[in-house]
């Protein structure tokens, strides 16, 4: 099976520029209540690098879902004016109370956005530092993602032995939301949980998949449905299948499953490998090799023969390119 092929870059000079957006990643993406696309970015800077003046994270940005075929069409921010703002209201290397307790924070990364009735939900990754979670918190908009306000929901960061930090879901059919987790450190396995639509903001109301006397079912303790060492995550259900696209930091590649329903067996799911990680060197966008990438956000719109996946890379040497950008890939063949 080929490799996806880059259609275009998101995110930089000369594309967000107007947003006061030079560098940022991740990009997670969902169709707001009001019909746009609404993408949420991570740690962002106005000039096109990592660091420098008008860091915030998160930042959400609209897009004409018709624009998805040939590359997202940013049409407004969160904010007011065209300048992104940051959706999360906290102060960054600033302090944060969780009960009794006051923690230092750094940033506020998003993991996922869902649409559920006339709102959104974000989910979050309260850090001190990548990689060290303090704990997870939700986030709704009632206006489309031009506003955000804390639900009050927290997870603690060592829920489930630490792997309900890094979550993505998505809405079945039956009135429950099924989401896949793992750590924010890229190495761990998933965790697989449900809730229903109308309690997401209730933790006693999260349900995990395990084995208990031999056989999986809902309510047991959790134990991981594919092991490895993942990263981004983004779940999503595409032409009547379930699809998760991955970052597979252990081979170095985004990988994408498709699957009958979210409770089928990840290990012997169809699995297809739509980019690979390479040296900056050996780069070839269109034939699927990119340096330094994670990520992998499927759009909105998508389908199994035209899969867009929002993309990010970060030069960590040099700190540019530091961008999102998006993919295109055929996974029709292991449906």
């Amino acid at each position: 099976m080929r490799l996806g092929t880059k259609v275009v870059d998101l995110t930089g000079p000369g594309l967000t520029d107007r947003f006061g957006i030079g560098g940022t990643d991740l990009g997670t993406t969902t169709t707001a209540p009001q019909g746009h696309l609404v993408s949420v970015f991570g740690d962002t800077f106005r000039r096109a690098t990592v660091g420098g003046p008008g860091w915030r994270s998160p930042v959400a940005l609209f897009a004409d879902p018709a624009s998805v075929p040939t590359g997202l069409r940013w049409t407004g921010s969160a904010g007011r004016g065209a300048y992104a703002h940051q959706v999360v209201r906290y102060t960054h290397h600033g302090w944060r109370r969780w009960g009794r307790r006051v923690r230092r924070v750094t940033t506020v990364l998003p993991t996922d956005v869902i649409a559920i009735g006339d709102s959104l939900y974000l989910h979050t990754m309260v850090c001190r530092e990548l990689g060290n979670v303090r704990w997870t918190e939700l986030h709704r908009s009632r206006d489309g993602g031009r506003t955000w306000r804390p639900t009050g929901t927290r997870f603690p960061a060592d829920l489930h032995g630490g792997l309900f930090q890094m979550l993505t879901w998505e809405r079945g059919t039956d009135g429950w939301v099924y989401a896949l987790t793992t750590g924010f450190q890229r190495a761990h396995g998933l965790l697989l949980h449900r809730v229903p639509e109308t309690a997401l903001t209730d933790p006693a109301a999260w349900q995990s998949w395990g084995p208990a006397a031999g056989r999986w079912a809902w309510g047991n303790p959790p134990a991981p449905v594919l092991d490895g060492r993942f990263g981004e995550l983004s779940l999503r259900r595409v032409d009547d299948r379930w699809v998760l696209a991955g970052f597979d930091e252990a081979h170095y590649r985004i990988d994408v499953r498709v699957l009958d329903a979210p409770t089928a067996d990840l290990r012997a799911a169809p699995v297809a490998t739509v980019l690979r990680g390479c040296a900056w060197d050996d780069e070839d966008h269109a034939g699927g090799r990119v340096a330094q990438l994670y990520g992998g956000y499927v759009l909105p719109g998508s389908t199994l023969r035209e899969l867009h996946l929002v993309v990010s890379q970060w030069n960590t040497a040099t700190n540019w390119p530091y961008r999102a950008m998006q993919f295109r890939a055929d996974v029709s063949g292991i449906a």
